[in-house]
């Protein structure tokens, strides 16, 4: 992971793999939230923190206490109960500290929980031996592509409410089919960066 440079490690995590359209991670947020763009800036954010957050925890935690200790077949288990540990923790001192930010994050902070991009990217920077900068740098560029990919997904679907839509087709029919146009529109940018 070391050659790799930090321009191609944040483009090929915005763009070439993005983590719902090319990875497939994520995939209930991308189509639950994506109803409005203001609903999906919100988890966007949402999400950016936790997984900024769940990156460290878990990075630090692997390095210190799994891999010292030789327990790194533990690791999808403690992971997933450090992400739900620590969105109850954010959800409770958010709630109390900051009333009005609990607020306006509303359901999405829950949601994170069962938004497996967050366990993925926390997988993924362990599997390919990532420095804990390149870790936090790697996760809020997922972090970024998530909600790039959300917000445009948003006003599609937002643009396609308002046009004349079969009747058939109306709903998630026309949502998936949209999802994956899109899909093949960030496979264009395959090969801008070599891949980490």
């Amino acid at each position: 992971m070391s050659g790799i440079s930090i321009f191609a490690l944040i483009i090929g995590a915005i763009f070439v793999n993005n983590v719902v359209l090319s990875q497939f991670l994520g995939i209930c947020p991308f189509l639950g939230v994506s109803k409005d763009v203001k609903s999906s800036v919100g988890m966007g954010g949402a999400v950016l923190f936790v997984m900024l957050l769940a990156t460290l925890v878990t990075w630090i935690l692997n390095q210190y206490v799994l891999v010292a200790f030789g327990l790194e077949y533990l690791q999808t288990i403690v992971y997933i109960l450090v992400i739900a540990a620590l969105v109850q923790m954010v959800e409770i001192i958010l709630k109390k500290i900051a009333p009005a930010l609990y607020q306006a994050l509303g359901v999405f902070l829950p949601l994170i929980t069962t938004n497996c991009a967050v366990l993925g990217v926390a997988l993924i920077v362990v599997a390919k031996h990532m420095t804990l900068a390149q870790s936090m740098i790697y996760s809020a560029s997922i972090a970024v592509g998530f909600t790039l990919a959300l917000v445009i997904f948003a006003g599609i679907r937002e643009q396609l409410d308002l046009t004349g839509t079969p009747k058939g087709m109306k709903g998630v029919p026309i949502a998936l089919v949209s999802a994956g146009i899109l899909a093949m529109a960030f496979m264009g940018f395959n090969g801008l960066v070599p891949l980490p």
